[in-house]
């Protein structure tokens, strides 16, 4: 089968495409025809060698978390799912490949665009964590950092739901998507954190860090210094030294929550936005646009 193999660590250019062993469902597998990737900031960290303590790599390697596409092989012990169901979920053999396996899934809803399908898993299942660690409820205020991304704007609007007050950081170009999505826009950069007190002169009650440009400490700032109730989930190195919580991956079963999502999407209840699609070939250049840093959405990969 076809796949982006990279053999050692470095830039974008070590991603290049290769025929490889097809992978085959074993016990508690199964086996996905890939109509979908996404890419996610951490599959470039871990692509530099950056995550070799929370994510060990052994070359060559396989990116991607995120894949949706049609069940064609069921491993033993695997019930709930027929050959030829159209699924969305986490590959535990790297998504950016024709075929990828997966043990945590969701039926994909009906007319749901297999490149909204995938832009879900990651996103939807980081932000509701996320809120749940910040135990944010109703009449407070969050900060999410990063909001107009894959991960902050489902973060906003799930907050948004809970009755939370948001203010949202973002480059000007996307200020409008924040309004929409229920936000009050304010712009990176320096005097950050005064921004965000004339946005919310009462004071922010927690922080949601999910853009990893070493902002924390403005964060920290906008906070009122204080650390509790300030989550990062990309900058591990930062957390350890302010003294804030980085939060990497869940331990729990996500299949349950992700199904509970994706219905929320295909009834338009929940938006995922999606920024660009690229050919499984150019993956190197929508990982180098995800390093970048500035996308508005997913970016994702399609076999």
């Amino acid at each position: 089968m076809e796949a982006i193999v990279f053999e050692e660590f470095g830039g974008p250019e070590v991603l290049h495409l290769k025929e490889i062993d097809e992978v085959h469902a074993g016990p508690g597998q199964i086996r996905v025809k890939v109509a979908a990737a996404g890419v996610n900031p951490v599959d470039y960290k871990i692509r530099h060698g950056w995550m070799q303590a929370a994510f060990p790599t052994e070359l060559p390697a396989t990116p991607g978390l995120e894949v949706a596409g049609t069940v064609d092989e069921i491993g033993a012990g695997v019930t709930g799912v027929a050959v030829g169901d159209e699924v969305l979920g986490w590959s535990e053999t790297g998504s950016y490949a024709q075929y990828a396996l997966a043990i945590e899934f969701a039926p994909k809803p009906a007319g749901l665009a297999w490149e909204t399908a995938v832009a879900l898993p990651v996103a939807g299942e980081t932000a509701q964590r996320v809120l749940d660690l910040l135990a944010v409820r109703e009449g407070e205020t969050l900060l999410v950092h990063g909001a107009s991304g894959a991960v902050g704007s489902v973060g906003v609007q799930l907050a948004v739901a809970r009755g939370v007050k948001v203010v949202g950081t973002a480059s000007p170009a996307n200020h409008e998507v924040l309004r929409a999505l229920g936000a009050i826009p304010v712009a990176y950069g320096e005097g950050l954190a005064e921004r965000v007190r004339e946005a919310a002169p009462q004071g922010v009650d927690a922080v949601f860090e999910a853009a990893g440009h070493g902002d924390l400490p403005a964060l920290i700032e906008a906070r009122g210094g204080a650390t509790d109730r300030v989550v990062t989930i990309l900058d591990p190195m930062s957390a350890a030294e302010h003294g804030v919580v980085f939060t990497g991956e869940s331990t729990a079963d996500r299949s349950v929550g992700l199904a509970e999502q994706a219905r929320l999407v295909a009834d338009g209840k929940l938006k995922v936005q999606v920024a660009e699609v690229f050919p499984l070939a150019l993956a190197a250049k929508a990982q180098q646009l995800s390093e970048e840093g500035h996308g508005r959405g997913k970016l994702v990969l399609k076999p």
